[in-house]
């Protein structure tokens, strides 16, 4: 039977604490006592958040150096304990499929998947020691439905998925207990951090898709306070509590109505059936 965690030493290590989801996740969790090892790339983002009250590091997912600097120096200040990991860090490259050249989808790899990938197998060994942990992945929407214009994004998350789900097998049995975490549209810089990408890697006006981009780049450019059904980020920190304080954490945790909506569809739709629904989601973009 899992035991919940002992609340007089829980810690936790978050990606992507300097805004967003991770930012309010680790103050949340902060002032629930847990010890937070709040990470970002940025050093301004460090020492803003260092003057925040929390405990941050440098942390960039697309060097292995950094990755591995960060985990020895909490495995140094914890004395090679840590309760849980919260893999947070990640941005959308924006782009047709067919515009995605081999860098620029390799640069998302690197982020969203192979650089939390070597740092979750860095801090398992800690808690495989101790007995006990928690993972928590934070998935998307589009790590369950794909959506056009979102390739390389849909790419790196439906990996992650799979990578979880057979490392949640894998760990069956040793007291370390993994879950994604699947948010539909939050608020947050995401669209900022998007647009940005898409500037800095797509030719529009090469590209066969040159019409749609412009509606594109509309979007992108446009606010991020999202829609109806477009939540803040507490609305993931209240799943993450569920996943690092339950005894019995789920394997998923589903945060808004499209995600509820898609996974849902896609149990009961054909692969074609689906494809209309996703396609007319996005119509704006294509008209």
């Amino acid at each position: 039977m899992t035991k919940a965690l002992d609340t007089a030493t829980r810690s936790i290590l978050i990606t992507g604490c300097s805004s967003g989801i991770g930012y309010a996740a680790a103050h949340a969790l902060s002032k629930r006592g847990w010890r937070v090892f709040a990470t970002a790339r940025a050093e301004a983002d460090v020492k803003r958040l260092e003057e925040e009250g929390l405990e941050a590091l440098a942390l960039d997912l697309d060097s292995s150096d950094s990755i591995q600097a960060a985990v020895e120096t909490v495995r140094e200040r914890t004395g090679g304990r840590l309760t849980a990991l919260f893999n947070n860090g990640a941005y959308g490259q924006p782009g047709a499929v067919e515009d995605l050249s081999r860098n620029v989808l390799r640069k998302q790899l690197e982020t969203n998947l192979l650089g939390t990938h070597e740092l979750t197998t860095l801090v398992l060994p800690m808690m495989r020691a101790q007995g006990h942990g928690r993972i928590v992945q934070n998935s998307s929407v589009l790590g369950i439905a794909a959506l056009p214009y979102r390739g390389a994004y849909v790419c790196s998350k439906f990996a992650l998925e799979g990578l979880t789900d057979t490392l949640r097998m894998e760990l069956k049995g040793s007291g370390i207990h993994i879950s994604l975490i699947e948010p539909g549209p939050i608020t947050s810089r995401f669209r900022e951090n998007a647009y940005r990408a898409f500037q800095a890697h797509i030719d529009t006006a090469a590209s066969a898709h040159a019409d749609t981009y412009q509606k594109v780049e509309a979007r992108l450019a446009g606010s991020d306070s999202g829609g109806a059904f477009t939540l803040g980020p507490e609305a993931v920190v209240k799943k993450l509590i569920h996943a690092l304080e339950n005894p019995r954490p789920r394997p998923r945790y589903a945060v808004t109505v499209p995600t509820h909506l898609f996974a849902a569809l896609k149990r009961i739709l054909s692969t074609r059936g689906m494809d209309r629904v996703l396609l007319r989601s996005t119509k704006s973009e294509r008209e």
